[in-house]
């Protein structure tokens, strides 16, 4: 396999579990070659993802909460006595209520629960941007993971889609940000896979369903497939792609109207 991603450092964020997204893509950017830190957030997720790290040959693995500013800078100071400078961050962090998932926008949605998922979903990756900036290398990439839902109505997705549309805005800002010191930002819109977090999405299983009848590659996306794209999309290879929402989702997103039976 080509390592196009030889002498790259990745820290990869949101790896819960070896059917994650954020795993999928650890590995293959190890298999492209890269050098591999990670985070997890509290102690019980700590030897599930150590023991990741360490099949990846990776023994950099530090705590981190998302959700406050203080913790992430403490993770990059950790991070900082093992590398100078890195190549590579991987942004695969999304969270709503699980109450909010369900049902219809408007009647589950509540205050607390909408800022909460835009402080996870969003915000997140924009604190990681600002806090990542002076430790990159030129030439960096960072990534994130959105989904249709961000622009099309999606059942049950209801305050994520909401929140993944402000993931997508700000992919688009910070890219323009940063793009002067050499840095490039994209997202990759993944179509539906089995994982963790998207178990916790009502009517889930019938969504997989409906996507390998009317793709028009007639299947759902693996994690490796999205792996090897975002290996790809933060590569030399890519350098002049930023800004930009990249689809892995075996074409669902161009589809109109799925072909109807007589």
């Amino acid at each position: 396999m080509s390592n196009f991603l030889a002498g790259k450092r990745a820290l990869i964020l949101g790896v819960a579990s070896n059917r994650s997204i954020a795993y999928g893509i650890a590995k293959c950017m190890h298999e492209h070659g890269a050098e591999l830190a990670f985070t997890y957030q509290g102690d019980k997720l700590k030897p599930r993802v150590e023991k990741f790290a360490g099949q990846l040959n990776s023994s950099l693995c530090f705590p981190c909460d998302v959700s406050d500013d203080a913790n992430i800078e403490q993770m990059f100071t950790e991070l900082d006595k093992h590398w100078d400078k890195f190549d590579i961050l991987v942004h695969a962090i999304a969270y709503a209520p699980g109450d909010m998932l369900e049902g219809d926008f408007l009647t589950n949605m509540n205050k607390n629960g909408f800022l909460q998922a835009q402080d996870i979903s969003v915000y997140s990756f924009a604190s990681l941007a600002k806090h990542a900036q002076p430790r990159l290398n030129p030439k960096g990439s960072l990534l994130t993971l959105s989904y249709l839902g961000a622009e099309r109505v999606v059942p049950n997705y209801n305050v994520m889609g909401v929140a993944k549309a402000g993931l997508e805005a700000s992919v688009r800002y910070l890219a323009s940000d940063l793009g002067p010191s050499d840095i490039r930002v994209n997202a990759i819109s993944a179509g539906p896979i089995k994982t963790l977090a998207a178990s916790g999405i009502r009517d889930f299983k019938k969504n997989l369903k409906l996507n390998e009848q009317v793709t028009p590659l007639r299947k759902t996306v693996s994690i490796e497939e999205v792996g090897h794209s975002a290996s790809f999309l933060c590569s030399d290879l890519a350098s002049g792609i930023t800004g930009e929402i990249l689809y892995v989702d075996a074409g669902y997103h161009i589809v109109g109207l799925p072909a109807l039976s007589e």
